[in-house]
């Protein structure tokens, strides 16, 4: 059967995308799910909860209240926990399988709570059923329309980092070295989508002169500041002194001409014989890249997640099952990628691991890799 896995995880879901989102930015984010659910969301998936503060619920719905529709009950329990709180900025609901299938109406129960509580909410149509790229993706537009403020003056040199999330992050400080490394090329962190900003720095947004895209899940996000404020945007993750070199002139370039680029692509000639490269797809083929400009190594790029949130290349590969993906690994000379693939790469085949939290949760948190800048050379072995 298609789509079915029988030996490798599958990613984190919207759901877990959108309590990732929005975690440090002070509202309140509510799963319509049954109790004893937020763990999957808020442990396994998010590294910060034992670090600090985070308003992630559940709504604790119930057999009785999903058959009878009573969607008085998840109401009522959202405006007590706002009013018992007394400190949210906005509040953020959304599903998971259960709701899509009794068709919860989440526009409406957003109206409604607003009314109650005079706070901004933010329906959100998650269903547990995608991945966490959908998730992220909805909450960051969604979060914009709401929070950016138009009347805001354009600062040359400025720049918004968009898609900074532990799910293809972790906390072992590759955003921190992603903001030092826009220092050293003369850019000023503007926002950061949405790790170490606050909900006042991302309405500030529209000052910005050009938008970094380091991850799938924010590339609609990048498109909607195109359109709006006319910010143009660049793909890539600054993997590698010579990519890294690469995306900083992109990104300058970006700022000169208003025009956005893709340049985890665009320096890349990839090759469907070479090392297979599979996770995330703006990392995948940024890391791709690295090895192409730094070891003369093409790569191809697999892509496990959904195709429209994707960045491949000529060469790369859609891989939406365990099955695509075993049989691409068959005659592959390497791999990439996170370790709970390797039970599908063949004996023998020389395998590198780069755990992914979206994928492996906290399994292999340990051994998360920072690979910005220099660091690449030094993390990365020799494939």
């Amino acid at each position: 059967m298609k789509a079915v896995s029988t030996v490798i995880s599958i990613h984190s879901s919207d759901t877990a995308g959108v309590c990732s989102a929005l975690y440090e930015l002070g509202g309140m984010t509510v799963v319509h799910d049954a109790s004893g659910c937020n763990s999957t969301y808020a442990t396994h998936d998010e590294p910060r909860w034992y670090e600090g503060n985070g308003m992630v619920y559940i709504s604790a719905l119930t057999e009785a209240e999903a058959i009878m529709g009573d969607d008085d009950a998840f109401v009522t329990r959202v405006v007590r926990a706002a009013e018992d709180l007394g400190t949210c900025r906005f509040i953020a609901i959304c599903g998971s399988p259960m709701p899509m299938m009794v068709g919860t109406d989440f526009d409406a129960l957003a109206k409604i709570i607003a009314e109650r509580t005079s706070l901004p909410v933010i329906p959100l149509h998650t269903n547990g059923m995608r991945s966490y790229l959908a998730g992220m993706a909805e909450s960051f537009t969604a979060l914009a329309e709401r929070f950016c403020r138009e009347e805001v003056q354009k600062c040359p040199g400025t720049v918004n980092v968009l898609g900074a999330t532990p799910l293809d992050f972790s906390v072992n400080g590759q955003v921190e070295s992603i903001r030092a490394w826009l220092r050293e090329e003369g850019f000023q962190v503007r926002s950061c989508w949405a790790m170490g900003s606050s909900l006042d720095e991302l309405s500030l947004a529209a000052g910005a002169e050009v938008d970094l895209v380091i991850s799938s899940g924010a590339l609609a996000l990048g498109a909607y500041f195109e359109r709006r404020f006319g910010i143009p945007f660049v793909a890539g993750v600054p993997v590698g002194e010579k990519f890294a070199a690469f995306l900083a002139e992109a990104l300058r370039e970006a700022a000169r001409s208003g025009r956005s680029s893709r340049p985890c692509l665009d320096c890349r000639r990839g090759d469907p014989a070479g090392p297979c490269v599979i996770g995330e797809t703006v990392m995948s083929v940024s890391i791709a890249c690295a090895l192409e400009l730094e070891r003369a190594l093409p790569c191809r790029v697999l892509d496990p997640l959904e195709p429209e949130f994707g960045l491949r290349g000529p060469g790369d590969l859609s891989v939406p099952d365990e099955a695509a993906v075993a049989s691409v690994f068959a005659g592959a000379p390497a791999v990439i990628g996170d370790p709970l693939y390797r039970p599908v790469v063949p004996a023998g085949t020389p395998f590198i691991a780069l755990p992914h939290e979206a994928f492996s949760g906290r399994c292999f948190r340990k051994g998360m890799k920072n690979l910005i800048g220099r660091n690449f050379a030094k993390e990365f072995p020799s494939c």
